[in-house]
């Protein structure tokens, strides 16, 4: 995996296991969901900012939003990929891009956007210090060069 961005990416390894795949060894695309919110609640732990804090010191906890995944090529049985989360923006909503990789071969990318919401009405509320802070911390602008944005010599691999 090429990183063109020095960033704070998150970077998460996974085995795709047989619960993951289809009859033929192919992973389901709604494991790449599950792939990313994994990646997304370790992120959060290796800040020092656990979901279980957030809920039981604060009362509130985040939700899905929106998700959008773009599928570039498969995942099989046994294959290693990885999980790379950036924060592309922390405000009154969570904006961010996780990628899905096999060595050097982009699988797909998800943009996430997260809300957080108040644990006992569910309404929308702001992000509780110090996890504010710390996201925006580590929020990498939006930019050209990453998967997702067509620009010449950022093409996704040809599928054969």
């Amino acid at each position: 995996m090429t990183d063109r961005v020095t960033d704070s990416a998150h970077r998460m390894t996974i085995r795709v296991y047989y619960e993951d795949t289809d009859a033929g060894g192919v992973a389901y695309h709604a494991s790449y969901l599950r792939w990313a919110e994994r990646a997304r609640t370790e992120s959060l732990r290796e800040m020092g900012l656990p979901h279980a804090d957030m809920q039981r010191l604060h009362g509130c906890f985040m939700v899905v939003r929106r998700a959008t995944v773009e599928y570039a090529r498969p995942a099989r049985l046994d294959d290693e990929v990885t999980v790379v989360t950036r924060i592309r923006r922390a405000s009154a909503s969570l904006l961010l891009r996780q990628e899905v990789w096999r060595g050097e071969e982009r699988l797909a990318w998800l943009d996430v956007t997260l809300a957080c919401v108040d644990g006992a009405t569910l309404a929308p509320r702001r992000l509780p210090e110090p996890w504010l802070g710390a996201l925006r911390a580590r929020t990498v602008p939006a930019c050209n060069d990453l998967p997702g944005n067509a620009q010449p010599g950022n093409a996704l691999p040809e599928t054969t």
